[in-house]
């Protein structure tokens, strides 16, 4: 008969360890299947102050023992905004505190400042049942012993949505764009499966932000220098501005990102005379490229179509990478090649009256997204298969 599972809440991952934590979090052998919930990631957002202190985002790491073993973890956050999450709940939390509760702080099982799906509730192999199981129930019990509002996995998988929906958490969907690889072997292959109005725009913009007057650059690994994040972070800070307010990530995140992640990092950037003038991030995990962040301080036509999108299909296709997923919003993805795809999340109230509100709202939410990805899939750039075109 097992033992007890003992669950504990860390407000640094050194307290887990990185050879726990990445049991559970990327056993895999190799390119992890997920970049962001590694300790080495988890970590430099710590350590750079992204997380912590007063951005709002206060870690919590969970931990699940049993037996003197660490069975699973997941990256808890006790948060007191709903910034950076790209699942958006401030009706929420508006509601919440018209009614006279407090909304905040809530818990977040999540990677701060990324809208990428991969596990939340990270598991040693074997464990995947019971220690999801084990997760879950203590966060509740941490919740209620604390009087906190409610409980929130964002970008979770669909595995994990449908295991969390039979542990009484409510599941909700959103959407977002992502391109997939369908044994294309070159760009040419995959320009050939879309209509050829679509066709013919996509090679257009390829050759206006081409013709910038510089080179477009990959820079992967010890390819990528301490000095392309100098030119990166000027190109960060305006993006951040712009969408944000304020950058998520600090200077101090790049800074380690060049000493520990720069294997997992794919930099595009388009260079004139010597100098970059614009650029996007981009993680690379085993099957998924991942696209973070864009930023430029020159504006030139479509270049950022060609960082951002099309030469993250480049890459893939080069490395036989199944999926990019470009990150949240942006309806303009569609005629690019990048579909509609179902993301998913959890959540958990305290309150039985305002948890069975938010149930029908999901469901009401749910059908409308149902019906969103339907009919933006049927204006996608791919040819009809009744219908014969010539490239």
């Amino acid at each position: 008969m097992s033992s007890p599972i003992e669950i504990s809440t860390h407000p640094s991952i050194t307290e887990i360890g990185q050879a726990d934590w990445d049991a559970c979090a990327c056993p895999e052998v190799g390119r992890p299947v997920d970049p962001f919930t590694t300790y080495r990631f988890l970590l430099a957002l710590e350590e750079s102050g992204s997380v912590g202190g007063r951005s709002g985002w206060q870690p919590r790491y969970l931990r699940a023992v049993q037996d003197g073993q660490v069975i699973a973890v997941a990256p808890l956050y006790a948060k007191s905004h709903s910034q950076g999450e790209y699942m958006f709940d401030h009706n929420w939390a508006q509601a919440y505190e018209n009614a006279g509760g407090n909304y905040y702080p809530k818990l977040q099982i999540a990677v701060p400042f990324t809208p990428a799906t991969g596990r939340r509730f990270l598991t040693r192999e074997g464990f995947d049942v019971v220690g999801m199981s084990a997760l879950i129930q203590g966060a509740v019990q941490i919740a209620a012993d604390n009087e906190v509002s409610s409980i929130h996995a964002t970008f979770c998988t669909e595995a994990e949505a449908l295991a969390g929906a039979e542990l009484g958490l409510m599941p909700r969907i959103g959407q977002q764009f992502h391109w997939v690889n369908e044994g294309y072997k070159t760009f040419d292959d995959f320009l050939n499966s879309l209509s050829s109005r679509k066709r013919k725009n996509i090679r257009k913009e390829r050759s206006s932000a081409q013709g910038f007057g510089g080179e477009i650059v990959m820079l992967t690994g010890d390819q990528i220098q301490p000095a392309h994040w100098d030119y990166f972070w000027q190109f960060y800070q305006d993006t951040g501005a712009r969408k944000w307010g304020s950058p998520y990530l600090t200077r101090a995140f790049f800074d380690l990102a060049q000493e520990r992640l720069r294997d997992d990092i794919l930099l595009a950037f388009a260079i004139r005379d010597g100098v970059p003038v614009a650029g996007a991030l981009n993680f690379i995990g085993r099957e998924t490229l991942f696209g973070r962040y864009w930023g430029c301080v020159e504006h030139h036509d479509c270049l950022h179509f060609e960082l951002c999108y099309y030469t993250a299909i480049d890459y893939a296709i080069a490395h036989g990478l199944t999926r990019v997923e470009a990150g949240a919003q942006g309806e303009h993805k569609l005629a690019r090649g990048y579909l509609p795809h179902t993301t998913h999340s959890l959540h958990w109230f305290g309150d039985a009256g305002f948890r069975d509100a938010i149930a029908r709202y999901l469901k009401a939410e749910r059908e409308a997204v149902d019906h969103e990805i339907e009919v933006l899939t049927s204006y996608g750039p791919f040819r009809r298969t009744n219908v014969e075109e010539q490239p």
